[in-house]
């Protein structure tokens, strides 16, 4: 029986072991640097309280990667706890299981997320309704149409992301929403990144649809009803994230798939054009695998660095060594409050914001995001009740002041934030804690415009194939990690298939969010 050794078990790898087994006679073996599954897309438990680390909400156009979230994960039947609390409306799958008495469940929630700028609320993603106009005043708004009209007639050469995002939004749109965020995120500006991260992230608005969109808020308006334009709807395991992997972990193994923890990659042999073996290192231990086929979902940087080839070019090692990353800080806050009062129509427990995340856009803090758990599952909480858990989320890069301090000193930063922008105080946090993610997000600028480079080299290996979002060097999301996966086990399994295939996963300029 042929092998495959698959590096890093986050949605991508364990994605390709699941499908290995399911559509192959290859016996699929997943080697994994830390002690868990899921990569960023884990849980982490703390206390009893439950952090979604990034936020991850299951949603995807594709119906082969939503069959496959709920054959894993059956959708609910009965009402979650809160909504049956609050008399909520909420979708339910026939003779599906009852999440207050089954844990195996896929809940199906409201998406809530707004935008906060000169301490008020913006829809996001970003339009021009009722609720930005009233936000902006006739002035500020009279300039962001001009500019947005300006932007439709005068295009800008997309040689960068500012131009990308002035040309669908306008200059003025740019510089309130985008100009500072991005670089907050991303610690340059947008004339620094290259367009291409627009193309995957960014969808532009239209004046028909700005026009249609306004009416229908007019209408909605009227007739009292909900702010429809706060809402859409995803999927989420009753448990976070990491339930669903933790989930296809144990069918991996059930079906004969091996997982080992702890081993990172310190060797990987090419041979001709093939990898021969990888050398693993756990402890004091290292371990040699002999496979047929290698699926990589590691970062790039450190898979090149790692391939032991005489005949590699200087220049795939220089560009390699020149792909930067963006890292991550998220601190947990279980408090007893909110000061931020809720003033929508939506109902929730403890009448708090009904956000299961918020852009921070105010230029005087750091935070770029936060998270309610509360809103994304009542399950996530011990007391969901009478408590409020809060995820921060932090962008930084590896080893700069930010990740460098301790988790004292950063948590007391970030409760000051979030008291600065009047959001919580002080007084009311019971518990706190932090949690670093090293190259959580490949970064669209360094060498990137050169990765055709590398692209080329390593698929120049017929054994070697990159899926997820390190493993391509690209802002993927989670849907998109797991397609990659799908399209290399097919590429190795029928000769109909080929690389291009899995490279082409998220160009196609499908949206992620509207």
């Amino acid at each position: 029986m042929k092998n495959a050794i698959i590096i890093g078990a986050g949605p991508a790898g364990l994605t390709a072991a699941y499908y290995m087994l399911k559509e192959t006679d290859i016996h699929p073996i997943i080697i994994e640097k830390e002690d868990y599954v899921g990569g960023i897309a884990r849980t982490v438990e703390y206390k009893g309280n439950r952090m979604d680390i990034g936020g991850h909400r299951f949603f995807s156009k594709n119906r082969e990667i939503t069959d496959l979230w709920e054959e894993l994960m059956p959708l609910q039947g009965k009402p979650a706890m809160d909504d049956k609390m609050l008399k909520r409306e909420c979708q339910l799958k026939q003779e599906g299981p009852d999440p207050e008495k089954d844990d195996k469940v896929m809940l199906n929630r409201h998406r809530i997320s707004r935008i906060m700028y000169m301490k008020r609320f913006f829809d996001y993603p970003i339009s021009l309704g009722i609720n930005t106009i009233m936000n902006l005043g006739v002035v500020r708004l009279t300039v962001v149409v001009a500019s947005y009209i300006k932007a439709l007639f005068i295009k800008r050469p997309e040689n960068n992301l500012e131009n990308f995002m002035i040309n669908r939004f306008g200059k003025r749109l740019y510089n309130m929403f985008f100009k500072d965020y991005t670089h907050k995120v991303w610690g340059r500006y947008p004339k620094e990144i290259d367009a291409d991260w627009g193309s995957q992230r960014i969808k532009g608005i239209s004046l028909c649809k700005v026009i249609s969109h306004l009416c229908a808020q007019i209408v909605h308006m009227r007739s009292g009803s909900v702010e429809t334009s706060l809402i859409d709807r995803f999927y989420y395991p009753k448990y976070g994230p990491g339930q669903l992997w933790d989930t296809m972990k144990e069918e991996i193994e059930k079906n004969g798939g091996e997982i080992y923890f702890n081993n990172e990659v310190k060797e990987i042999s090419r041979q001709s054009d093939k990898v021969t073996y990888i050398k693993t290192k756990n402890g004091s231990k290292t371990k040699v695998w002999e496979a047929d086929y290698i699926l990589s979902s590691m970062p790039i940087k450190e898979l090149i660095k790692d391939i032991n080839d005489d005949t590699i070019q200087q220049d795939v090692k220089e560009v390699a060594d020149g792909l930067i990353y963006r890292d991550f800080i998220t601190v947990g806050l279980l408090v007893d409050r909110l000061k931020i009062k809720n003033t929508t129509r939506i109902r929730t427990l403890g009448n708090n914001i009904p956000d299961c995340w918020i852009y921070v856009q105010e230029p005087d803090v750091e935070i770029g995001r936060l998270q309610i758990f509360n809103n994304w599952s009542p399950y996530l909480l011990k007391d969901p009740i009478n408590k409020v858990w809060l995820g921060l989320e932090y962008f930084c890069h590896e080893n700069d002041e930010k990740w460098s301090m301790s988790d004292e000193d950063f948590i007391k930063f970030a409760v000051g934030e979030l008291e600065q922008i009047g959001v919580i105080s002080k007084d009311d946090v019971e518990d706190s804690v932090c949690v670093h993610v090293p190259k959580a997000y490949p970064a669209y600028f360094g060498r990137y415009k050169e990765f055709q480079i590398v692209k080329s080299y390593l698929d120049s290996i017929d054994n070697l194939y990159c899926i997820g979002r390190n493993g391509q060097h690209r802002y993927n999301n989670m849907d998109h990690s797991m397609l990659t996966a799908i399209e290399a086990v097919r590429a190795i399994n029928d000769p109909k298939y080929s690389k291009s295939n899995i490279w082409n996963v998220n160009t196609e300029k499908e949206y992620h969010e509207n």
